[in-house]
């Protein structure tokens, strides 16, 4: 009887686990933001309204999960071009005290020649981040006192015109690339 109470607490676990992972059907209005690129120009949400754009959270000093996430990301942005699909990618440093916008450029070329529809962003406070992340993303950001790393959130956000979080993926997930394909054709002009 005890086992079959084990194996039921177990199953019921598992269920939850399942229904608490990344929740279908999100459709989340974003704060408007302004932030500065790799180019040390504005950009933010009036620049990204009317378009399909995924974004994540990164900073070039990671020495674990960024790299990775950043490869990703390049070759999402190769995929989309190859599928005629017009997308948007931004990715949001999570160590802005470090990653100035020359910094930010640098890194942009170490994974991609073409900058035109991917935005690196910084020019605010830790704080700020940190906030807008858990607001908007409901993702958390934290750098430790006792490291140079910062805990951050990997998914990839994908928004919809009007700036709305439609859905997020998990870059590890083997069939991501084709759900999120799938996704953004749903809202691609």
């Amino acid at each position: 009887m005890k086992a079959l109470k084990r194996i039921a607490g177990f199953v019921l676990v598992l269920l939850l686990t399942a229904a608490c992972s990344a929740p279908p059907g999100i459709d989340r209005p974003l704060s408007s933001f302004t932030f500065l690129d790799q180019h040390g120009e504005a950009f933010g949400t009036s620049q990204l309204d009317n378009t399909v754009w995924i974004a994540d959270f990164i900073f070039t000093e990671c020495e674990s999960v960024c790299p990775p996430m950043t490869s990703e990301m390049a070759a999402l942005q190769t995929e989309f071009k190859e599928h005629g699909l017009d997308v948007q990618f931004v990715s949001f440093t999570v160590d802005p005290e470090v990653d100035s916008p020359a910094k930010l450029a640098d890194y942009a070329r170490s994974y991609t020649d073409d900058q035109s529809n991917w935005h690196f962003l910084t020019g605010y406070a830790p704080q700020e981040i940190s906030e807008f992340a858990l607001e908007n993303f409901q993702t958390i950001i934290q750098k430790p006192e006792t490291s140079d790393q910062v805990i951050h959130g990997t998914n990839f956000y994908l928004i919809a015109p009007g700036s709305r979080l439609v859905s997020e993926f998990n870059y590890v997930d083997e069939d991501y690339v084709h759900d999120l394909l799938k996704t953004v054709k749903q809202y691609a002009r």
